[in-house]
């Protein structure tokens, strides 16, 4: 573990792979700790992969919010100036991916954006249906902890996979109790998310980009990302029939199979 600071904020990160090769930063979701990228840094072994986990989350500080989408780039900034590494390809997912659109927007350092199950923001994304939300926020109080996670999880998943996948599911909820966002810091994070809006600035965007997005998505509809490979210069879109907003973790292997190709090209 290494421990990179911005404004005073210390920030954990790992790295791990071939310290000469091309760098691939992982830019987590609302709430997660890097334990969801546990699939593709497996897959993409070859590569120096740099993990951190954002304000808020995991060995990370929790410094007072609400934050927004802009200082979150800036962390990861932060954290590739420590690592030593000057550009990077950027993976980002769900919020990770405004971020990962943040950071290219920014500060430059993006060779490559990988774009899964996000949105632009601005007035023509369709925002999170409130069945959704009402899911993730208001989460019956009698409920312990498990209960919890298992509860707001739910959206994200398909219901055959949580089925099917029991033993995973229930370590996903130990990653989750061990590291992701506390109630106070999920809150902050989610006013960065509700506040992001790079609609305008597409444009500007020019890095080879890879949008991926499940059709069954009910966090991030998936009209979102079609929006943004319609809108990005320079974007490939994978659109993946019937795949929830957790799509990198229930399809892991056509999302990785996805990304290797897309990285392997640029």
């Amino acid at each position: 573990m290494s421990t990179a600071t911005n404004d005073g904020v210390r920030l954990s990160y790992e790295r791990d792979g071939p310290p000469e090769a091309e760098t691939v930063a992982f830019v987590e979701g609302l709430g997660y700790g890097r334990w969801m990228w546990r699939w593709q840094r497996r897959a993409l072994g070859e590569y120096d992969a740099v993990l951190w986990d954002n304000r808020g989350t995991g060995d990370s500080d929790t410094p007072e919010g609400p934050y927004t989408i802009g200082e979150m780039a800036d962390d990861l900034a932060a954290v590739l100036d420590d690592a030593g590494v000057e550009s990077a390809h950027v993976v980002g997912a769900s919020m990770g991916g405004m971020i990962a659109q943040q950071f290219a927007l920014d500060h430059g350092r993006a060779d490559s954006l990988t774009l899964l199950c996000t949105t632009p923001g601005g007035p023509e994304a369709v925002p999170t249906p409130e069945a959704t939300r009402q899911r993730i926020f208001d989460v019956p109080e009698e409920y312990d902890e498990r209960e919890r996670r298992r509860h707001k999880m739910a959206p994200a998943m398909t219901a055959s996979f949580m089925r099917d996948n029991a033993d995973l599911v229930e370590r996903i909820i130990d990653w989750r109790i061990e590291s992701d966002a506390s109630e106070r810091a999920l809150a902050w994070q989610a006013a960065a998310v509700e506040a992001f809006d790079v609609s305008t600035r597409l444009g500007d965007i020019t890095v080879p980009t890879l949008v991926v997005h499940g059709s069954a998505d009910r966090v991030v509809p998936v009209e979102n990302g079609r929006l943004l490979a319609d809108r990005l210069p320079s974007a490939r879109y994978r659109e993946l029939d019937g795949a929830p907003h957790l799509c990198f973790i229930e399809r892991a292997d056509e999302v990785n199979d996805a990304l290797r190709g897309f990285l392997a090209d640029v």
